[in-house]
């Protein structure tokens, strides 16, 4: 793969992925992590504009690209924006854009219009070059390097035969269809038609037949949805409801109880959903933080006041009971 300066790896969080896209100049928008796939949690989500399944990497799937849910060869797919990836580490951030750049009804900001009009007639491998040497995009993503030598279990695709390996792919309706995009297959995979009601629903179901793949002790898998902003949907739906309080007449006294309450409760929501993205910030700003040179003082107190190594041989005897009660485990579910 193709470096274009050194891309770093980034966590698996909607809070890290919210900030990066806001970072990019993409306003009204922002990302849910799922934790099932009823229709109850769907719901509560509506609009998603998009799906980031990610999973563990077993090599190529075999699925062929632009090829319909009934096997049959599409049309063209010229209308889609589809990158191949060329860059290490830069999966998550690839799967974000196979949406964003996608959707005709996202305020993108300035740069990244720009670079989707500039990039808009590139077969997908130039399409991943201009990703990898794109300054806006990569400056954002490596934005949420860690400053320290700790680095997340989440691995790019081929980056190491000893470890296990992550990916992240996007769903989304394009055009009348849903649409797989994996930027490690040669191109887009049709899933067949959709409509805006039911392609979520398609997708789940893709996504479940991909799990289905995987042993039953395999859990390593998280769904992601690009939703509209909340804040800014909480918000006009206060709106909505002030301004029907404004047109009731002034015996609608049942009406009127009933749009107070519903008034209420997206207020409560509102509260929540600024709660939720002060705690998404404050968790970034901790990400990027430097605590090695802390780590260090405190290590070096504790050995001045002779308390390091009690400490190291606990944890080594913990180290040791714990390993040992893991093989044990093994031995008897073998």
């Amino acid at each position: 793969m193709a470096e274009a300066g050194n891309w770093c790896l980034i966590e698996s969080d909607p809070g890290v992925f919210t900030e990066l896209i806001s970072g990019m100049g993409v306003r009204g928008v922002q990302v849910e992590e799922i934790w099932s796939l009823d229709e109850s949690t769907m719901e509560q989500l509506k609009p998603i504009l998009g799906l980031i399944f990610l999973f563990k990497w077993q090599g190529a799937s075999g699925s062929e690209p632009n090829v319909s849910s009934t096997g049959e060869p599409e049309g063209s797919t010229d209308h889609i924006f589809f990158a191949n990836q060329v860059i290490q580490n830069a999966c998550a951030t690839q799967a974000i854009l196979s949406i964003l750049l996608n959707r005709d009804d996202l305020d993108l900001g300035q740069e990244l219009r720009n670079f989707k009009e500039f990039t808009g007639d590139f077969p997908p491998d130039m399409k991943g070059l201009a990703i990898s040497n794109s300054d806006l995009i990569r400056s954002v993503h490596n934005s949420f390097a860690r400053s320290d030598p700790f680095v997340n279990e989440i691995q790019d695709p081929r980056a190491s035969k000893d470890e296990d390996l992550f990916h992240f792919i996007a769903y989304l309706p394009i055009h009348g269809a849903l649409y797989e995009l994996d930027g490690l297959s040669r191109g887009p995979v049709n899933l067949g038609a959709c409509t805006d009601d039911n392609w979520v629903t398609k997708a789940n179901e893709a996504i479940m037949r991909r799990m289905e793949k995987y042993g039953a002790s395999e859990l390593h898998f998280s769904l992601m949805a690009l939703t509209k902003d909340r804040i800014e949907l909480y918000q006009e739906q206060m709106e909505e409801v002030d301004g029907m309080l404004l047109s009731l007449p002034d015996d609608a006294t049942e009406e009127r109880r009933r749009l107070d309450e519903d008034r209420n409760l997206l207020a409560h929501k509102l509260q929540l959903e600024k709660e939720k993205r002060a705690r998404w910030h404050r968790e970034n700003q901790l990400r990027k933080h430097n605590f090695v040179p802390m780590i260090y003082e405190l290590l070096k107190k504790l050995a001045e006041r002779k308390e390091l190594d009690p400490l190291i041989t606990t944890a080594k005897e913990k180290a040791t009971t714990r390993a040992t009660e893991k093989a044990k485990k093994k031995a008897e579910n073998q």
